[in-house]
Order: C-alpha cells, then structure tokens, then sequence
C-alpha cells in the first residue's frame, strides 16, 4: 500500500510540474492559433498573457526563423530559444507592423514566446523555421 500511495504521489506531482520548459498561460478573446512544426500563428481580438509555440527547425531548413508581427493596441515582448537561451527577438508596440527573421544557432526544438504586459487588442502573429 505505501508503494502505490508513493507510485500515485509521485504521478501527480509530475502531471502538476507540467512536462515543457514554457508555458502558457494568458486571458483571450476572439482567440484562434496554431502549432504545426515548422509554422505557427496566433491571432486574436483581446489577449493578456504568455502564449508559447513549440517549432522545429529540421536539416533541409536553411536556419532561419522567419516572423511577422502586428497590434492596434497594447505591447507584446517576442522571445525565441532554440539554445536553452531565452533571446529577446523583438517588442511590437501599438499601432507595429513588422516583418523580419534571425538565424538560428542550431537545429532542433526552437521555442517562441510572446508575453504581454498588459491587454492586447487586434493582434496577428506568425513564425515559421
């Protein structure tokens, strides 16, 4: 009996760690997004939060991550990690627009998040490796 209490303890603990190195966490509205492997977007009417993309940059890529950006109101940090390094990849602000890329420093899992601080509105987002 004290096998299994220690057996179930132990799996509810990591089931409430969670498994990944980020996580999500945020308030939306109007919320659609999707993750496939090399691509993801996000785009909402409202959003408060941390929303994190998990890609992977495989050989016949050419190493980069290519991303577009875009509010109408509030302020968005964009970050990337594909080292075990969480980089500052650009800020979009209200009324930003851009459209750039950053090469990668090497192949496997790339990690995007995007933190706000505080409510956005109209936003669009997208990655792809």
């Amino acid at each position: 009996m004290k096998k299994i209490c220690l057996l179930f303890a132990a799996v509810l603990l990591l089931t409430a760690s969670g498994c990944g190195r980020y996580v999500s966490h945020y308030k939306a509205i109007g919320f659609a997004h999707s993750n496939a492997s090399d691509s993801a977007f996000m785009s909402f009417y409202s959003f408060d939060g941390r929303m994190v993309f998990k890609l992977r940059c495989k050989n016949g890529s050419d190493g980069q991550l290519r991303y577009s950006a875009k509010l109408e109101s509030g302020s968005a940090a964009v970050y990337y990690d594909d080292n075990g390094t969480k980089t500052a990849l650009c800020t979009v602000a209200a009324g930003d627009a851009l459209e750039s890329s950053v090469g990668l420093s090497e192949k496997g899992t790339v990690y995007v998040i995007v933190e706000t601080s505080e409510p956005c509105m109209n936003g669009d987002f997208s990655f792809a490796v």
